[in-house]
């Protein structure tokens, strides 16, 4: 007890005496920091601290230097002179628009506080809140209502994790999404995608914009050109032939993809130009937008070369096929790629590419007169028309020709519709976004009455929604006649998924009494009928959920 008290006396006048030192002089006559580090590594037997640590115990000394070092990091603290205090950030904007509804808002919070879950297994009957944010906010968008404050951190860490999200999320937080981006790294992604952002100028500010695409980032440029583009087709032209010459192939191909918006017959000069870049994914690339020119001069040529290849036969009656030979260097100019990828014949890949991008007027002509419908409904021989057939669908598509997607869909109820025929379900979906969204629902839902749901997915991933009826009605059906059957629900969760999200919420009574767990059919998936009516409870309650949604942002 005597020699414990007496080491926490020396310890105490230590303590005195080193406090009076840095009082009296302004100074630490102690140690530096680099020496008592060096102590403690080496150990104070070895190398000791100062003078408090010579001549005593191994134990002594090391209580020591962890009190010196325990009095100089105070010190160290203490001493620090305060810096000048740093400016305070700009106050955020005002955002005019009307604030939401209470109980909106209280939903809003609800949906941005669900998390998907990681688990597997059964997904139960609670509706999936993270699917039904970009429904409220193109909701909340529609309204014209400003995001409360108090949320938008949240809303802003949703958009940074879902790419989809961004558009509707940006439009609704407004400007006060750019001050918090400007605040916080991890929300820069509405700097680079927002007119307005740091990384983006208004498209009007012709020095700022000419300013950061001689200087910004990869990244920025490409945003910037967008912008531009959509705001002024030949301004964001002309800013891509000052730099064409000096920007790097990847980039330039980046770059020539902008062009596609507002793409018109203005652009044909420098798209022509880019037909003899030395990079061949810029030349395809380019031949692919002004193939999608009819008037262009390279659609004339195409035009010439798929017409030698393609003729009536010599009753008039069939189409007869005689594919390209060779794939000369003035082809490969237009943008035709020579070498055909594994599977393929190289004569059937040029000739592919030949038609697709000649003017679908080409073929009127050239083929007797007739109409899309009757040209599709024509014999091809020698097994072409798969071939032929899909490279009128690409051309089609390219072309946005509606009566040209109208034949080669051809009726939804045909026993081909479902494929594996000429034009494959892929090709459909494309050839259907060509198509007015009504008439497009009327015949997804004809081919979904005829063929069911299997086949239908991607189909319905081209509608409109809400789904408008005859759709949903169809959809409806199709997976009542399902649960019946005792068919696996698990194949149609993607169709149920596309449900919740997609059908009009009037349609929860009709499906109410879909609700209840079906008998078990001898011929049926074991455990099917609780799983059918799960999922149905959960799509009943996802459209009450989204028609309760939309009464609240109508307040």
């Amino acid at each position: 007890m005597t020699t414990s008290t007496s080491t926490s006396t020396d310890r105490d006048r230590d303590r005195d005496r080193d406090t009076e030192t840095v009082t009296d002089s302004g100074t630490d006559t102690t140690n530096s920091w680099e020496e008592l580090v060096t102590a403690a590594l080496l150990g104070t037997d070895r190398r000791g601290s100062g003078t408090r640590t010579a001549g005593r115990s191994r134990k002594d000394a090391a209580a020591a230097l962890l009190d010196e070092a325990a009095l100089h990091t105070v010190r160290r603290r203490a001493g620090l002179r305060p810096g000048p205090a740093a400016p305070l950030p700009e106050r955020a904007g005002p955002d005019p628009r009307p604030a939401l509804p209470d109980a909106a808002r209280r939903r809003l919070a609800l949906l941005l506080s669900d998390r998907p879950g990681t688990g597997g297994g059964r997904r139960g009957t609670t509706p999936d809140l993270t699917e039904l944010l970009p429904q409220w906010l193109a909701g909340a968008n529609g309204y014209g209502y400003a995001a409360p404050s108090e949320l938008l951190p949240a809303l802003l860490d949703a958009a940074r994790g879902r790419t989809d999200l961004r558009p509707p999320a940006l439009a609704f937080a407004g400007p006060r999404a750019l001050w918090l981006a400007k605040l916080n790294p991890e929300w820069k992604f509405a700097l680079r995608t927002t007119p307005g952002g740091s990384a983006l100028p208004p498209a009007d500010d012709q020095g700022a914009v000419q300013r950061l695409w001689e200087e910004g980032l990869f990244a920025e440029r490409v945003a910037l050109l967008g912008l531009v583009r959509a705001y002024d087709a030949q301004a964001a032209r002309a800013l891509l032939e000052s730099t064409w010459s000096t920007e790097r192939a990847e980039d330039r191909l980046m770059f020539l993809d902008s062009l596609r918006t507002g793409l018109s017959d203005r652009d044909e000069p420098f798209l022509e130009r880019a037909l003899s870049d030395r990079s061949r994914n810029v030349r395809t690339t380019a031949a692919e937008l002004l193939s999608a020119l009819p008037g262009s001069a390279l659609a004339g040529r195409m035009a010439r070369r798929a017409a030698t290849s393609i003729a009536l036969d010599a009753l008039r009656t069939g189409i007869t096929v005689e594919a390209p030979h060779e794939c000369d260097p003035d082809m490969e100019r237009d943008g035709v790629v020579a070498t055909a990828p594994p599977g393929r014949g190289q004569r059937a890949w040029w000739l592919g590419q030949l038609v697709e991008a000649a003017p679908l007027a080409t073929w009127p002509q050239r083929l007797g007169g007739r109409s899309p419908a009757e040209i599709v409904a024509l014999p091809v021989a020698d097994d072409w028309q798969s071939e032929l057939h899909a490279a009128w669908c690409r051309a089609a598509v390219r072309q946005r020709d509606a009566e040209w997607s109208r034949a080669l869909l051809g009726a939804a109820a045909s026993p081909g519709a479902a494929g594996p025929g000429a034009v494959s379900l892929a090709e459909r979906s494309k050839l259907l976004g060509t198509l007015p969204e009504p008439e497009r629902a009327d015949w997804v839902a004809g081919f979904i009455a005829a063929h069911g749901l299997s086949e239908a997915f991607q189909l319905l991933g081209v509608c409109a929604v809400p789904w408008a009826e005859p759709l949903g009605g169809a959809v409806v059906d199709a997976l009542n006649i399902a649960r019946d059957a005792g068919s696996y629900p698990w194949s149609f969760s993607g169709v149920m998924g596309l449900a919740e999200r997609c059908l009009e919420p009037g349609a929860a009574a009709r499906l109410e009494s879909l609700t209840a767990t079906p008998d078990e059919s001898e011929d049926g998936a074991p455990g099917a009928g609780g799983y059918w009516a799960e999922a149905f409870q959960r799509l009943v309650g996802t459209l009450r959920l989204r028609a309760v949604m939309r009464e609240e942002l109508a307040g």
